[in-house]
């Protein structure tokens, strides 16, 4: 299983999913991305080393270490859980074993995603459903904020898309749809199994 695969390839562990039970009104309970979405992904959506990914509710940072292996690029977690942001400080340590380089390329940060301060170099930023569509809609205005203060090119790249998260960036904000990647081979039934890639650019 390219599970086991991964995670011993990156010297990690980010398994395990948590009870739906355990959800609240407005954060949604930790579920790591499966490492066949995050291939598909990859075969179709490019990361330069300068890019400053941020994975808002990364949980024990799958993504970060990813991402970051594979493209080297800079790598910013946020997650509000004290245990899973514990994790993902435990893992890095057992990443960077074998990465070593890439130690101040990767930073994780305990907090509210919307209390998050979007960096000026911060340009792509993930989501898999990690909270209700209010906190999204405050998480992408404060991206929204950042481009009018340091004007960049932006991606928003979301997986599991919920029809709240997509009416929101398609009639209330500039974000314009540039890339859908169907996960057909994983999922033959569930047409959110996608990953969609919202663009904001500064040639619009």
């Amino acid at each position: 299983m390219k599970e086991n695969y991964y995670e011993r390839l990156l010297n990690i562990n980010t398994t395990g999913n948590e009870n739906w039970n355990r959800a609240t009104a407005h954060n949604h309970p930790y579920e790591p991305t499966l490492y066949e979405a995050l291939d598909t992904l990859c075969e179709n959506y490019i990361l330069e080393e300068n890019d400053h990914i941020v994975d808002f509710g990364s949980g024990k940072g799958r993504i970060i270490f990813y991402i970051n292996h594979f493209f080297r690029c800079y790598a910013n977690g946020v997650e509000m859980n004290e245990i899973y942001y514990n994790e993902s400080l435990l893992n890095k340590s057992k990443y960077i074993q074998k990465n070593k380089k890439m130690e101040d390329k990767i930073n994780f940060y305990c907090n509210l995603s919307q209390n998050y301060d979007i960096g000026p170099k911060d340009n792509k930023f993930y989501f898999f459903n990690p909270f209700s569509v209010q906190i999204f809609m405050k998480v992408v205005e404060n991206i929204m904020q950042s481009f009018e203060d340091y004007p960049r090119n932006m991606d928003l790249i979301i997986y599991y898309p919920s029809d709240d998260y997509i009416q929101f960036l398609e009639y209330r904000t500039p974000f314009m749809l540039e890339k859908e990647i169907v996960l057909d081979e994983l999922y033959k039934n569930d047409d959110k199994e996608k990953f969609v890639v919202y663009s904001l650019k500064t040639n619009y």
